[in-house]
């Protein structure tokens, strides 16, 4: 079922059950692919523009939720966590880290990559492979880990 149908039954469902938290996240989901369908990139709604669009709405989340606690604005840290909860369950599973660290020295080995100097080239390979089931953060962080060993 495609993302669009499956956030309309869930969206019916939360408002059923009047469960604010989980509306806002849907509704915040909804909003972006409606403005993803309507940027005027002509690009279809793939599985994986879904997932990157996914993935960036909790990136701003959590930046937001950062700046909420070093504000010590709980109230509003609170809705952003439970937004990201919401968010999250429409993702992939994540890579725990262990996972991640086996996928990622696996693409080091076929690429060959042996320094630092080949960073670009795995990050690319490691970023379209494992897209959707790591952050770009925590794959850039393994990667220069394994190739600076």
């Amino acid at each position: 079922m495609a993302l669009e149908e499956q956030i309309g039954k869930d969206l019916i469902q939360a408002m059923k059950a009047k469960d604010q938290a989980t509306l806002r996240g849907i509704r915040a989901i909804k909003a972006a692919i409606l403005l993803a369908k309507t940027d005027g990139s002509g690009k279809e709604m793939t599985p994986e523009r879904e997932i990157e669009m996914l993935q960036k709405l909790v990136k701003q989340r959590r930046d937001s939720l950062a700046i909420f606690e070093e504000q010590n604005r709980e109230d509003l840290a609170v809705k952003e966590r439970e937004e990201i909860e919401v968010i999250q369950q429409y993702l992939p599973a994540q890579l725990t880290p262990e996972a991640l660290e086996a996928e990622v020295g696996k693409i080091v080995a076929e690429t060959g990559a042996s320094s630092m100097k080949d960073m670009g080239k795995v990050m690319g390979i490691a970023s379209r492979q494992l897209a959707g089931r790591a952050e770009g953060k925590a794959i850039s962080e393994v990667v220069k880990k394994l190739l600076s060993q």
